[in-house]
This record gives C-alpha cells, structure tokens and sequence, in this order.
C-alpha cells in the first residue's frame, strides 16, 4: 500500500502530556491518536509496525518454544498486587 493511500495525520508539536520519547514519536508521526487518558487508537500506520513486531516476537517464541497467552485488557488490580 502506498503512503499516500494511508489515513495519515502527523503533527508538527509534540503533545505536553506526553513526556516519553517512544510516546512523543508515535502521536507525532500519526501511528497512535489519544481518545481518553491512557486510551490509544492504533491508526493505520501504527497497526501495521505493531503487526510486524507482533509477528517477529511470535517467530522468535516459536523457535524457543513458549508458548503465547492472551489476557483481558482489564483485569482485578489483586492480581498485579500479589
């Protein structure tokens, strides 16, 4: 897919609630667009390099032999107090 074809939206200052360099890159060159405090969208171009990571890491797992699990995006805080 060519770029042009991306929905695409970059923006020329970095956000002040951002203060990470990886957060500040991602909402600048558009792969991510805040809708709540601490609520991301992926946007086109960001969905694409997190599928690639995605598939690299699972490469990499597979070739060690773990395995993979998915859990619930919300969950008991209990769980992370143990």
């Amino acid at each position: 897919m060519r770029t042009s074809q991306f929905l695409l939206s970059t923006l020329k200052e970095t956000p002040a609630d951002a203060e990470i360099v990886s957060h500040q890159l991602m909402l600048r060159a558009g792969m991510i667009s805040k809708l709540a405090a601490g609520i991301y969208t992926w946007m086109p171009l960001g969905l694409r390099v997190l599928r690639k990571v995605e598939k690299i890491v699972r490469e990499e797992m597979d070739a060690a032999g773990a395995q993979e699990v998915l859990m619930p995006a919300i969950q008991p805080a209990e769980l992370w107090e143990e």
